[in-house]
């Protein structure tokens, strides 16, 4: 673990500090304009074994709203852990909490956990950095090639030291109901670690899927008549009680849309909420892309933006640009971080008939883009069902890794998802 960093010269937000504060500008901090410093995971075992009883329930429940949880398939693991197998667990990512969510599955299985986890997750302060490491969290680098924590995760899963946990749709969705593309970077680190186990011990790479699923067991208009009274508020409102609560998210939501076509676009524009979001992305997306790559890029929203904060930071890294061009390069890293917010908003999730938690769900999204943060909304209950083992092959593979559509069949069968989005 480093020591010579512990806090950012700068985050996207810091940088707009200057500025008015208004709807949606406030933003967390993902990126920093520091060399990147590796952060190793603490690799014993009584303390993370205290520290999990004594904090992660109470963290599960005050910070989240989660009261109870049900693990199904917790055996697949443990026979594997038994058997020697490295094993790779690769769950979807809904929310925020699905980290210390996974506490009951160590219990279940008797067995700490390592994760790999987003460098800017270390840099939000000494003691999340200190607890996160402690419990087993190693970082990922994200804008640029980190090979210390893929030689990190390789070495785990050779070994078969603790299982591995890597969220493969790198973002958190806010959605229990929809999977976002999987990051191919995964099929790397397994099929990696499989060859150095065949050409050692003969040993097997076994990749578990792992299904979220957060159940609402609450009073629905009860929990998000405060927050939707707050947001009104700051759009100058009278609260719109008299709204049936689906025309009062989509009003909300409209406004917020509304808001950013201005700052962005000069104006608002007509037609549908998803097609004026996309305009919107594609508007703030194509002409860095433009400058920084090859011209429009094809994938996901979140893919995309990856790839263009990599370029963008470089020379911020290295100091080789002055305050003018830093300034400048900040702001597209605000223009980014909106468009993957933009992007996280699904077409057709939420209608009259949608259960609560996609309700819940997308008033959560705009609580946290508003303000960076979501309150709790207990009371809710966690479900974690463990999919059956897939065998990593140690072959090497050219273009696309059937072993990630492999890894996302088990994910959309266990949550209920059709095959196609």
């Amino acid at each position: 673990m480093t020591t010579a960093v512990f806090t950012p010269n700068r985050s996207v937000y810091q940088a707009l500090e200057s500025q008015p504060k208004g709807i949606t500008e406030d933003m967390q901090d993902v990126v920093f304009d520091q060399p990147y410093q590796f952060v190793a995971p603490y690799r014993g075992n009584i303390l993370p074994n205290l520290l999990g009883r004594l904090l992660i329930p109470r963290l599960m429940r005050d910070r989240y709203g989660i009261v109870s949880s049900e693990v199904h398939g917790a055996d697949k693991i443990r026979a594997a852990i038994d058997a020697g197998h490295g094993i790779l667990i690769t769950p979807n990512h809904p929310r925020p909490a699905d980290p210390v969510a996974l506490y009951p599955l160590t219990q279940a299985t008797r067995s700490l956990f390592f994760a790999m986890a987003s460098w800017h997750i270390f840099m939000e302060g000494r003691l999340q950095r200190a607890v996160i490491r402690l419990m087993g969290a190693f970082s990922i680098h994200r804008e640029g090639m980190d090979r210390a924590s893929l030689q990190c995760a390789m070495q785990i899963l050779e070994q078969a030291q603790r299982p591995l946990v890597i969220f493969p749709e790198g973002a958190v969705s806010r959605t229990n109901d929809l999977l976002n593309p999987l990051m191919e970077g995964i099929s790397t680190i397994a099929r990696g670690a499989a060859r150095k186990r065949a050409a050692g011990d003969g040993g097997k790479v076994i990749i578990f899927p792992l299904a979220f699923r957060y159940h609402f067991e609450g009073d629905l208009t009860e929990t998000l008549e405060p927050v939707l009274e707050q947001i009104e508020q700051r759009l100058s409102w009278a609260p719109q009680r008299k709204l049936k609560l689906l025309q009062r998210i989509r009003k909300i939501g409209g406004a917020l849309l509304s808001l950013k076509e201005i700052e962005h676009l000069g104006g608002t524009q007509s037609g549908d909420l998803f097609e004026r979001a996309e305009n919107l992305i594609d508007h703030l997306l194509h002409p860095l892309e433009m400058e920084w790559l090859d011209g429009h890029q094809d994938g996901s929203v979140v893919q995309r933006s990856k790839n263009l904060r990599t370029v963008i930071l470089k020379g911020m890294v290295s100091g080789d640009i002055d305050d003018e061009e830093r300034d400048r390069r900040w702001k597209q890293f605000a223009a980014l971080y909106l468009a993957q917010q933009l992007s996280l908003y699904p077409r057709g999730y939420l209608s009259s008939d949608a259960p609560p938690e996609r309700f819940l769900e997308t008033v959560e999204r705009f609580e946290e883009d508003l303000t960076d943060t979501a309150r709790p909304h207990p009371p809710q209950r966690v479900t974690l069902h463990v999919c059956d083992g897939i065998e990593v092959p140690a072959e090497k593979v050219r273009g696309e890794d059937p072993l990630m559509g492999q890894v996302e069949a088990s994910l959309r069968e266990a949550l209920g998802l059709a095959e196609e989005q």
